[in-house]
């Protein structure tokens, strides 16, 4: 596989990339087992979780939104396949005039995400009850953008609550690593802060200090640590703690990359207050 992230190519090597480990059904059916595991990895990945049809069906309703020569001519918002043109006028993804920023306060959204299963499992690993926070963040990249999520832990992004935190990390469709699938840095959850805060210093954005860095090769190097991937497909669900470095890797195939990002908190903690507001591109949380 030919993999980038932001434009910087990453060779495809066992020396900077292991598989994840997925979590098994009996593992899925014990809540302690599965708070160990996540303790241990930092990360659980749980093939076919989720209903694959109930996730094709939500990317096929976020595709339908939008205007005429944005899907390849033949294929189907179900597809979700990019026609190599973006239609004059369409405003940055996830603003607001941009299907993404819609999406995100509608209906379909929400009903998919009210899914038990994830309030079920979050409240098992947060061993207390439950709530989702209503910022959701919808991400989307196409063939040619160069652009992808930098190394980072999110815990920088939500430091004004509590550090009771579970991500949730659902693709919308098929997405192999040459997709843009997520990656995440083995063991790096348990490094401190100042392990990787000179990678910050190399950087596309030296504005934002919340980011790691650009650079995934440089990072695993500096680290000496892999990263760890999968060949999702639709159905598929990972979850992470706050403080496991990931990132993404640049979409390359016809097929666009969708994801959701959905965060639990415990009912009784108190969240990160930029969080209780659904999610636009520019609201700077």
């Amino acid at each position: 596989m030919n993999l980038s992230s932001n434009g910087i190519p990453i060779p495809f090597s066992p020396e900077l990339f292991g598989p994840l480990r997925a979590t098994g059904a009996e593992q899925r059916r014990d809540p302690a087992a599965l708070r160990a595991r996540l303790r241990e990895d930092g990360y659980l990945y749980l093939p076919g979780f989720l209903d694959r049809e109930d996730v094709l069906r939500l990317r096929a309703a976020y595709f339908s939104r939008f205007p005429p020569g944005y899907l390849a001519p033949g294929t189907t918002p179900r597809d979700g396949v990019f026609s190599g043109r973006v239609p004059e006028g369409l405003p940055e993804h996830g603003v607001a005039g941009h299907p993404a920023h819609a999406f995100v306060r509608s209906g379909t959204f929400d009903r998919f995400l009210d899914d038990p299963r994830l309030a079920e499992l979050a409240a098992d690993l947060l061993d207390g009850k439950a709530r989702m926070l209503p910022r959701r963040i919808l991400r989307h990249f196409h063939r040619g953008s160069r652009r992808a999520s930098r190394a980072h832990v999110d815990f920088d992004y939500m430091d004004q609550g509590s550090e009771r935190v579970v991500t949730m990390w659902i693709p919308v469709g098929d997405c192999p690593p040459e997709a843009g699938a997520l990656v995440y840095l083995e063991g790096s959850h348990t490094l401190p802060p100042s392990a990787y805060e000179p990678l910050r210093d190399t950087t596309d954005r030296p504005e934002d200090r919340r980011q790691i860095c650009h650079d995934l090769e440089f990072t695993a190097r500096s680290l000496d640590r892999r990263w760890l991937w999968a060949d999702f497909a639709a159905g598929d669900l990972m979850v992470h703690v706050p403080n496991v470095i990931h990132a993404s890797l640049d979409s390359a195939t016809d097929a666009m990359r969708l994801s959701v990002d959905a965060r639990f908190v415990r009912q009784s903690d108190t969240p990160d207050p930029r969080w209780l507001r659904p999610w636009s591109a520019d609201d700077g949380a």
